[in-house]
């Protein structure tokens, strides 16, 4: 089985800023959510743990693991998808006509990068990978997979895993802390 989690809450998620690749870590209330996530999850069995390398994932991971003799594996195709300038920027939806708000609001718009934004092709294209290269060997061979990223990497996996079209990219998106079994 397929377990999916988006990291705990940081400071710049309540200050709604897009995080990106930008090495946020969780504040407290994060890190109470991934220790009451280990806590509601522990009866689910997880044979390995990959994490995005970003700080906020790594140690939703330790925390919604502790006292389990799960391995948690790096993987760099695992970070946040980078939003280039635009990371740190409060608010964009309040800013009338942001470049980047085509990201969350038409993503089958937004087709070039924006500000050395990543675009959904190259997402897709190293999330593709680690999808063929870790994920179904693994299922294959019938272990229990947990990834801990972040609300663009996980849906962009859920995409592909589900083949949804890039018009419903946002559908897959859950709250922090929470398991999305696929």
């Amino acid at each position: 089985m397929l377990y999916i989690m988006r990291h705990g809450q940081t400071e710049w998620n309540v200050l709604h800023k897009m995080q990106g690749r930008t090495d946020v870590p969780l504040n407290d209330t994060g890190r109470q959510m991934a220790l009451k996530a280990g806590e509601e999850y522990k009866s689910v069995h997880f044979d390995v743990c990959y994490c995005s390398p970003l700080n906020r994932a790594l140690e939703t991971a330790r925390l919604v693991l502790k006292g389990r003799d799960i391995p948690i594996i790096i993987d760099d195709r695992l970070i946040e998808m980078g939003f280039g300038i635009y990371e740190g920027l409060a608010n964009s939806f309040q800013i009338p006509d942001c470049p980047i708000n085509v990201v969350f609001q038409e993503p089958e718009k937004y087709t070039q990068s924006l500000g050395g934004s990543e675009t959904f092709d190259e997402l897709f294209k190293r999330t593709g990978e680690f999808i063929n290269e870790i994920v179904e060997p693994q299922l294959a061979a019938g272990k229990d997979i947990l990834i801990v990223g972040h609300a663009t990497v996980n849906s962009g996996i859920v995409c592909q895993i589900k083949n949804m079209p890039i018009e419903e990219f946002w559908n897959s998106n859950h709250e922090q802390c929470r398991l999305l079994s696929l």
